[in-house]
């Protein structure tokens, strides 16, 4: 999985988690709900400011978006 990829799951995974939708991010972060879509959907790279519009609009840090989680496994 690409960077642009592991963004897409983080950022959806975490707007869910905060139960925010995708305009209401949009709004927070100074983008557009299309723009956040097609980054969710790995369609384009976000820059390293967007990044950071988003993290704070989130409320994490940046890195927590590019971060590959690993599944945990079951004994």
């Amino acid at each position: 999985m690409d960077l642009k990829e592991i963004m897409a799951v983080n950022l959806r995974r975490k707007r869910h988690d905060l139960k925010m939708t995708q305009e209401e991010l949009a709004e927070r972060a100074g983008l557009s709900a299309r723009y956040v879509g097609a980054i969710e959907r790995g369609d384009v790279s976000a820059s390293v400011t967007v990044l950071g519009q988003i993290a704070e609009a989130l409320g994490v840090r940046p890195a927590d978006l590019l971060e590959q989680k690993v599944p945990k496994v079951r004994s």
